[in-house]
């Protein structure tokens, strides 16, 4: 981070978390996980980084807040006990890589974050990039899970008393499904002071594999120098773009009845509405392809479906390719029409298809495939991000870290006004994002949020 950034942000305390020893009857849980082919595509990227901010008002007792998240932590992890391992991995002549339940330890941080107030959240459609410095285990990418830790959480107390509770989660050993599980149920035993865990959703550890493609997967590498790529990315800037429920609803209507259909969906009407205003502010010529790429959830589209407790990834990404040209000339439904095909095409045999090619020649996911012309969103609206209340409200703000932070990157989330309501967090270069806020069509539907 830069030097200004690092003299505001004091670490006040850390700890190693590591899960209670077992009952003697489930001892055997403490083995080595082996990694499925969705796990094992994303080595190369970053860690998962989500973060809530609490205003200093909900907070009624700060000299409690700190050990009472401590040891709701603990508890936390007793029932995500992976999360605490590391990577590891075992030599053929090729190798595989495996999750260790080692109990190395999970992080704990306490911070002091004198740059930032809870009012730099919200006064500014624009993120302040002091926002990407409250995130633990930055700049780490996956496969560093080999000796740091897979997860690790940064309690960051604000100049004004707010607090911003960062996350940050190994993407190899799970999804944004397991992600907002592990924050959820963190916030009910916290709420609970812990009296609850009997009520929590268990997570289930085992990680799933076809029986055509049956574990270890063999990698054909010699060395990680192979297939982990850490490539330096040009600066981008953020917006945070809140859409009223109102909003969505009626770019959801003009889209269908644009293309005379009524299986539009309200995220992909939403999308669509910022896949034609981004490829505008980037100033692409017609002829140049521009490609969406929609990360969707595959637990329920298995047969049978993988449980919502599954602590592994299960997503897969759809691409949408098209001519920039084609944007602008056929319209709001007719680009979300796209979207809505690919969505249409995640069905159990093309999973299938997809997890046993990526067998046959593994080619791991890397930043270096966003070029300036595509847009990837991941994350989802249906996660329960504004129901972690720790026992003292909701948060009133969401925001990512700096990882995967590449141009073109959307994250989703469930707005913050109700039901229907839909929030974009936008990374572009800071020449198009500055464009994009100034686009009248893009930005009417933005404005809606006032209404609400």
């Amino acid at each position: 981070m830069p030097e200004s950034q690092a003299e505001d942000l004091r670490i006040l305390s850390r700890h190693l978390i590591r899960p209670s020893p077992p009952p003697a009857a489930v001892e055997s849980r403490r083995r080595r996980i082996h990694l499925n082919q969705w796990d094992l595509n994303l080595l190369s990227l970053d860690y998962i980084q989500k973060g809530l901010l609490f205003p200093a008002l909900s907070i009624p007792d700060q000299t409690l807040l700190i050990p009472r998240l401590l040891s709701s932590f603990s508890q936390t992890l007793d029932l995500f006990y992976p999360f605490a391992g590391r990577l590891c991995t075992v030599h053929h002549p090729t190798f595989s890589i495996l999750l260790d339940c080692n109990d190395a330890g999970a992080e704990f941080i306490h911070a002091s974050a004198t740059h930032l107030t809870a009012s730099d959240f919200s006064s500014s459609l624009f993120i302040p990039s002091a926002v990407r410095s409250l995130f633990p285990l930055d700049g780490l990418v996956n496969h560093d899970g080999h000796s740091f830790p897979l997860l690790a959480v940064q309690a960051n107390i604000l100049a004004d008393g707010s607090m911003f509770l960062a996350c940050s989660l190994n993407h190899t050993v799970a999804d944004g499904t397991s992600f907002w599980h592990f924050f959820n149920t963190w916030s009910a035993l916290t709420r609970s002071a812990g009296d609850n865990a009997d009520g929590v959703d268990l997570p289930v550890a085992e990680h799933w594999f076809l029986p055509s493609t049956p574990p270890p997967i063999a990698l054909p590498f010699r060395d990680e120098s192979e297939f982990i790529h850490r490539h330096p990315l040009p600066p981008t800037s953020e917006c945070f773009f809140h859409f009223s429920c109102r909003a969505v609803a009626q770019l959801k209507a003009k889209a269908n009845q644009e293309m005379g259909v009524t299986r539009i969906s309200s995220l992909q009407a939403l999308l669509a509405h910022l896949w034609r205003a981004a490829t505008r502010a980037r100033g692409l010529e017609p002829h140049v392809e521009t490609t969406y790429v929609l990360i969707a959830g595959h637990r329920h589209r298995f047969t049978p479906p993988l449980p919502k407790t599954y602590m592994g990834n299960a997503a897969l990404g759809l691409p949408a390719t098209v001519l920039a040209g084609e944007l602008a000339a056929n319209g709001l439904g007719w680009a979300a029409l796209q979207l809505n095909q690919v969505v249409a095409s995640a069905t159990n045999e093309n999973a299938i298809k997809w997890l046993e090619d990526w067998v046959k020649k593994p080619v791991l996911m890397t930043k270096k495939k966003f070029n300036g012309t595509n847009l990837v969103t991941g994350s989802s609206p249906r996660f329960d991000v504004f129901g972690n209340d720790f026992g003292w409200g909701s948060p009133s703000e969401v925001r990512s870290g700096n990882g995967n932070k590449v141009d073109g990157k959307v994250t989703v989330y469930p707005g913050r006004e109700g039901e229907g309501s839909m929030a974009l967090e936008v990374c572009l270069p800071a020449a198009a994002l500055n464009v994009l806020v100034e686009d009248q069509e893009f930005m009417e539907a933005v404005g809606l949020v006032t209404d609400y």
